[in-house]
């Protein structure tokens, strides 16, 4: 990372076939390329929530991968031939007997330096049937920065991401498969986790449709202001920005939120 902490970014809003690994696969590793054959080389890529079967959850037992080993291998391997750090959305992984919804990530030399489960199981999709979560932060540091990591509906916990700002996080990653109707929810939730915890959110979400669910993209990265630095729109793209992560170190001293905390009282 260059003295003022500047990371460029690319985030791959994709479609999802659901049910259908191999499909999906293919489908990123051609948006992979593209995203690394951009006019500025990305520090890092991220991709969306359960991207390798999409939420195919009567038939996920059999779908998910065993132990992340195909996820790993594919991704350990792109980051180390193109030099890239990976925030690997998240997948369908099995663990013995039981499926997570988990984040895998890699630096440009291709060791893994973070696995995390989604804590938090959203009722409204039944995921809670299906999926066992996951009892670890996503706390990592990439390119020697703290970093954290949440999945979709975990950033309607707001003690969740001020606990990983507490730990030293100055950028947050947030995969999702977030749908119609709720973009007004997606939005303001993402940029209040910017903003109380002065850190920058960078937030890669799906696009297309599963059955009778439509999913509407608006893959963002938000500022420790707050601002909107770049937003998707619904359809499948691979959106870009810088970042200065001393920006967070700013804005901190700016507003002291962190000095004034008095958590004895609440």
């Amino acid at each position: 990372m260059s003295e003022t902490q500047q990371l460029h970014l690319a985030l791959i809003q994709m479609n999802i076939t659901i049910g259908e690994p191999d499909t999906n696969f293919a489908r990123l590793e051609q948006l992979l390329q593209e995203a690394v054959q951009g006019a500025v080389k990305p520090d890092v890529i991220v991709f969306p929530e359960m991207w390798n079967t999409g939420y195919a959850l009567t038939e996920i037992q059999q779908l998910a991968d065993p132990n992340g080993k195909r996820t790993r291998s594919f991704l350990s391997g792109f980051a180390k031939e193109h030099g890239v750090n990976i925030i690997g959305g998240s997948i369908a992984a099995k663990q013995d007997d039981r499926v997570l919804n988990t984040i895998y990530a890699f630096d440009r030399s291709g060791a893994e330096i973070a696995e995390y489960s989604k804590i938090h199981l959203f009722r409204l999709m039944d995921e809670e049937k299906y999926l066992h979560s996951g009892d670890q932060l996503g706390r990592f540091e990439l390119e020697g920065v703290p970093a954290g990591a949440m999945i979709c509906y975990d950033i309607r916990f707001p003690e969740l991401a001020r606990k990983l700002a507490l730990d030293g996080a100055r950028i947050l990653f947030v995969p999702a498969e977030w749908p119609h109707p709720r973009l007004h929810h997606w939005r303001t939730l993402l940029t209040a986790r910017a903003i109380e915890n002065q850190m920058y959110v960078v937030s890669c979400n799906r696009v297309g449709t599963s059955g009778t669910t439509d999913f509407f993209g608006h893959s963002m990265v938000i500022d420790p202001w707050g601002e909107v630095l770049v937003e998707g729109g619904e359809t499948e793209a691979v959106l870009r920005a810088t970042i200065d992560l001393e920006e967070v170190v700013r804005v901190r001293a700016k507003i002291p939120v962190f000095e004034d905390r008095r958590p004895h009282l609440y």
